[in-house]
């Protein structure tokens, strides 16, 4: 029986609050000098994540907080899931008779709770270690994994005011995934610029030739066993996390239907990137708008289906201008990051050679897509036309598989074609005479005569 998540993150959560308010209880215990059981809160072991299922647990795992940053995250997530645990931040020091400054936070109109900021992660951290305390400002850097994947940031103080001070916000998103285990799809937009792709096909209607084949199950052997690998087997820290692929083929001929079915079978969101809408004429937007995508995806384990890659991956030009010196530099830092994604990226282009050779070295698996041969292109043939639809007694699906050299995409196409003029006519039967027709408007568009 499949557990519940509710269940799974409350009980990660409730041991990892526990172990919050000890700390934080030994921290106001040696910071007012009284008895206590501990020198340093860090004798305070967090819970173990080995054996945790939960997305609260994996969550952690996969980003491999150290205990500082376990303690500034469970900090930062209090006042959404048990607000009253850092009410006793509220003390007043009676001889000014105001809130302890060392203490940080704030309380606000609208909530009366406790918002912790970066000083009281740094109290709680260092107390009065003023080394300890500067060793940790690196939490709080542009370059830190809160900040650089979207954790967790801090709100701006005006001008003039410590900028510790600020707030800790953390990503509304990640609520969702910790606490619920869920996170809602964002919809396609200028700040969102890809698309969610599904297919109500299976693997049986998916035809490749053998070898493409036995290197799509490498993907699909990954996707089953990748996070065994990984921590189970503690490969960890010699195998980099995440899988890449180049797919690479003329149009038609099913990386995008094979993307959509990896996706289907192991139930994770396949988005394709609408390089149109990522490429920006702007120096730095193209960064920005990709770094919206990744942030989302890896709190969401999709599949990342880069389409025409060679658009934005292709390669890199000579330096002939400041504009082309950025738009390497942009590349680059998008190499590093598509070589640093957690999950599964795949990268269609039309032809491997136009792709970048320093990219595709990043690869861990290349897989060509060629055209169907005559044998496969008869088992598409026969599986592309409606159930409902009947075919003129003229028609030889094995003579037209073998006389015209047509993708999988290109024969739906020509199916839909003979079909809508079937139905046009008031019937159900498909005329040869529909099917050349078809047939030719498919080679007409690639430039080629039947």
């Amino acid at each position: 029986m499949k557990a519940d998540p509710f269940v799974q993150n409350a009980t990660a959560l409730n041991n990892e609050l526990d172990w919050l308010f000890q700390v934080l209880d030994t921290r106001i215990k040696l910071h007012f000098e009284q008895d206590c059981a501990h020198r340093d809160v860090f004798e305070l072991s967090p819970p173990a994540l080995e054996n945790d299922q939960s997305s609260f647990a994996r969550f952690l795992q996969h980003y491999r907080f150290d205990v500082a940053e376990r303690l500034v995250f469970i900090l930062a997530l209090t006042p959404y899931v048990r607000p009253q645990l850092l009410d006793v931040l509220f003390t007043k020091n009676t001889v000014s008779n105001r809130d302890f400054t060392e203490f940080g936070g704030y309380s606000s109109a609208s909530f009366g709770g406790f918002l912790p900021s970066a000083e009281t992660a740094l109290f709680l951290l260092a107390g009065n270690d003023l080394t300890r305390r500067f060793s940790f400002y690196s939490l709080f850097d542009a370059d830190h994994i809160f900040a650089e994947h979207g954790i967790l940031s801090l709100e701006k103080m005006s001008a003039g005011e410590p900028h510790l001070n600020g707030v800790l916000s953390i990503n509304r998103e990640i609520i969702e995934l910790v606490t619920t285990g869920k996170v809602g799809r964002p919809s396609f937009g200028a700040d969102f610029p890809a698309k969610r792709i599904t297919t109500e096909m299976e693997w049986d209607d998916l035809v490749l030739d053998s070898a493409t084949m036995d290197d799509v199950l490498e993907i699909k052997a990954w996707l089953a066993h990748g996070d065994t690998l990984l921590y189970d087997l503690e490969l960890a820290k010699k195998v980099k996390p995440g899988y890449r692929s180049l797919f690479y083929g003329p149009p038609g001929t099913g990386k995008t239907l094979t993307a959509s079915l990896l996706g289907k079978g192991f139930e994770r969101d396949v988005y394709r990137i609408d390089l149109s809408s990522v490429i920006s004429k702007y120096i730095g937007e193209t960064e920005k708008n990709l770094e919206k995508i990744f942030q989302k995806a890896e709190l969401r384990d999709w599949i990342l289906f880069f389409d025409e890659a060679d658009a934005l991956f292709g390669k890199r030009t000579k330096i002939s201008s400041s504009h082309d010196r950025f738009a390497n530099q942009e590349v680059s830092y998008l190499l590093q990051r598509v070589e640093d994604y957690p999950g599964v990226v795949i990268l269609a282009s039309n032809m491997r050679a136009n792709l970048d050779d320093a990219f595709v070295r990043r690869f861990q698996s290349i897989i060509h897509f060629p055209m169907p041969d005559a044998s496969e292109r008869l088992q598409l043939w026969k599986s592309a036309f409606s159930a409902k639809t009947e075919l003129q007694k003229s028609i030889d699906l094995k003579e037209v598989a073998g006389r015209y050299e047509l993708s999988g995409g290109s024969i739906m196409n020509v199916v839909r074609y003979a079909t809508l003029w079937a139905l046009e006519r008031g019937e159900r039967l498909i005329t040869n005479a529909d099917l050349q027709e078809g047939i030719r408007k498919e080679f007409q568009k690639e430039g080629k005569t039947v």
